[in-house]
C-alpha cells in the first residue's frame, strides 16, 4: 500500500478536533515515504465518493471523529466502494459510538461499569434520575461533548433537559470519584496506562485538545494490580467490541476505595499534538510515523 487517502475534518461536533489530526497524520505518513491524498470530508456526500474514485488509494486513513465519521457512516461507504481503511470496521464502530450499546455489551463480559441508565429529557426535566452526583452525558457524541455532572445542590437539571440538543435520549451514569485513566489497544496488545489530569472538574474539551488544558503521566502511579487490571479490561473490551487496529478505553479509578470504571472505548482516537495514543505509542518506542504505517498496513474493509 503506497498511497493512501485522509479523511479528515467531517460534519460532527469534533470537526476542529478532526483537521488537527488530519494535518498530523498527512505529514507522519508523507514522513513514513507514503503518496498522501488529503481529503476534506464535507455535508457533500457525492464529492467524497467522487474524490475517492477519482485518488484510487490502496487505502483510506480515516481521520475522522464523531458521528458520521466514526460511528459507521464513512465506514459503510468505504465497504461499498471495496476500499480498505484503518480503525474498526462498521460494527464495532457503530456499537462503540452508542453508549448504551456498548454498555451492554461490556455487561455481557462481565467488565466493570458504573451505573447506569437511558432517560428522556423530559424525564431528566422532571425528577433526578439517580442519586447524586451523576453525570448526563450524550448517547452518541464523543470528546466530553455536551457533558454534565450534577451534584447535590446544582439546580441545572431542568435547564440542562429543556436546552438538550443532542437527541431523544440522554446516558446517565454515576459519578465516580477519583482518577482519570487511559489505556490504547494496538492489535493485541495494550500499550501502557496513563493518569490524566486535568485541574477541572473531569476531562472535558477543552483539557483535552487546549494548549496546557491537561497533564499526563506515563505510566501512572498506581497500584501495579490496578495497572494490569486497567490493560486487561481494555484489551477484553477492544475484544468484546469486534475493533481493530488502534482503540482506547477510558477509565475512572477511586483511589480511596480501590475502584476501577471502565466509561467507554474510543475507535477513533485522536492523533492531535495532545492527544494519548501518540503518547503511549512513543512511551513503547514507536514514533507517529510508525504508528501511522502501522494503522495503514493493518487497514481493511468488511466487518
Amino acid at each position: 500500500m503506497n498511497h493512501i487517502a485522509v479523511l479528515f475534518g467531517g460534519i460532527s461536533a469534533e470537526r476542529e478536533v478532526s483537521l488537527s489530526t488530519g494535518a498530523q497524520v498527512v505529514a507522519a505518513l508523507r514522513e513514513a515515504g507514503f503518496a498522501v491524498t488529503p481529503i476534506e470530508v464535507t455535508r457533500d456526500l457525492p464529492g467524497l465518493i467522487a474524490a475517492l474514485q477519482a485518488a484510487r488509494p490502496d487505502a483510506v486513513f480515516n481521520a475522522l471523529h464523531g458521528r458520521f465519521g466514526e460511528d459507521g457512516c464513512v465506514q459503510g461507504v468505504l465497504d461499498w466502494l471495496g476500499l480498505p481503511y484503518t480503525h474498526s470496521g462498521v460494527r464495532a464502530s457503530s456499537v462503540a459510538m452508542d453508549k448504551a450499546a456498548s454498555k451492554a455489551v461490556f455487561a455481557a463480559h462481565g467488565l466493570p461499569l458504573a451505573e447506569h441508565r437511558v432517560v428522556t429529557p423530559a424525564e431528566l426535566e422532571s425528577a433526578d434520575p439517580m442519586p447524586r452526583p451523576y453525570v448526563a452525558k450524550p448517547v452518541n457524541e464523543g470528546s466530553s461533548v455536551g457533558v454534565h455532572i450534577l451534584r447535590e445542590g446544582d439546580n441545572r437539571r431542568a435547564e440542562i433537559a429543556r436546552g438538550w440538543r443532542f437527541g431523544p435520549a440522554i446516558m446517565v451514569e454515576e459519578y465516580i470519584p477519583g482518577r482519570e485513566l487511559t489505556v490504547a489497544v494496538m492489535g493485541g496488545r495494550a500499550l501502557a496506562v496513563t493518569e490524566i489530569d486535568t485541574g477541572r472538574v473531569f476531562y472535558d474539551y477543552d483539557a483535552k485538545y487546549g494548549e496546557g488544558g491537561s497533564r499526563h503521566r506515563i505510566p501512572a502511579e498506581v497500584p501495579d494490580a490496578i495497572a494490569t487490571a486497567a490493560k486487561s479490561v481494555a484489551l477484553r473490551a477492544h475484544e468484546a467490541l469486534g475493533c481493530r487496529g488502534i482503540s482506547r478505553s477510558d477509565f475512572r479509578y477511586d483511589d480511596a476505595t480501590g475502584r476501577l470504571v471502565l466509561l467507554e472505548v474510543n475507535t477513533q482516537p485522536g492523533m492531535t499534538p495532545t492527544s494519548l495514543v501518540p503518547e503511549q505509542a512513543a512511551h513503547c518506542g514507536i514514533s507517529f510515523p510508525e504508528l501511522c504505517a502501522w494503522l495503514v498496513r493493518e487497514a481493511r474493509h468488511g466487518p
